[in-house]
């Protein structure tokens, strides 16, 4: 039973640095000719957003522009860097650790 109790408290601290790391990938998004831009990490938070004054009159204009520049920043390019990340950190040898194998 101390086992199980040990390995979960190691699944936790796992967890956290996986999630300490995935926050240091930060990927830009931009659209409208760059008036948007919105900047996400690699948990998926949103770090920053930066509107064009010009955008803040028309509220139709500026959804359809933060929607866009939201698709931007977790695009295809996010997901390989967030890949890249979890190469990085050992991949899916990592998480053959998480299940606690037949102990």
């Amino acid at each position: 039973m101390f086992n199980k109790l040990k390995h979960i408290k190691d699944l936790k601290k796992q967890g956290k640095v996986m999630q300490n790391e995935l926050a240091s990938v930060v990927h830009e998004g931009s659209s409208a000719h760059g008036k948007v831009k919105i900047v996400v990490n690699g948990n998926r938070d949103l770090v920053e957003v930066t509107i064009d004054p010009e955008f803040l009159s028309d509220a139709k204009k500026l959804e359809e522009a933060i929607k866009s520049a939201w698709k931007d920043a977790t695009g295809m390019k996010f997901q390989m860097k967030l890949a890249k990340k979890m190469q990085d950190m050992g991949g899916l040898d990592m998480l053959k650790n998480l299940g606690g194998g037949g102990e």
